[in-house]
């Protein structure tokens, strides 16, 4: 059974910082490419970074300079570092395995407000 936990998220001001953690299970871990989504109240999806097999990095012009991914083979764990958040950044975000079959999981709030 694949599972994908994200974890991490809660509320931070303006220009604080969260690390999103996704835990995956049930999967080969190391050669899948994995991606961080985010859906604020209203919108729609929005692929915000992308981190591949190789370790190569892909990123939302929208948090381009600010957001950093991550991968940790041995722990089957991606990252999301979040720094100098903005208001626009709240939104709940999840993790997602980019090869098909694609794995969602099941998402975390992250709220950026003074």
């Amino acid at each position: 059974q694949v599972q994908l936990v994200e974890s991490g998220g809660g509320l931070v001001q303006p220009g604080g910082s969260l690390r999103l953690s996704c835990a995956a299970s049930g999967i080969i871990f190391s050669t899948n490419h994995m991606g961080w989504y985010r859906r604020a109240p209203g919108k729609q999806f929005e692929l915000v970074a992308q981190i591949f097999a190789d370790y190569s990095t892909n990123y939302a012009d929208s948090v381009k300079g600010r957001f950093t991914a991550s991968r940790d083979n041995a722990k089957n764990t991606v990252y999301l570092q979040m720094n100098s958040l903005k208001p626009e950044d709240t939104a709940v975000y999840y993790c997602k395995t980019l090869k098909s079959p694609n794995y969602w999981g099941q998402g975390t709030q992250v709220t950026v407000s003074s």
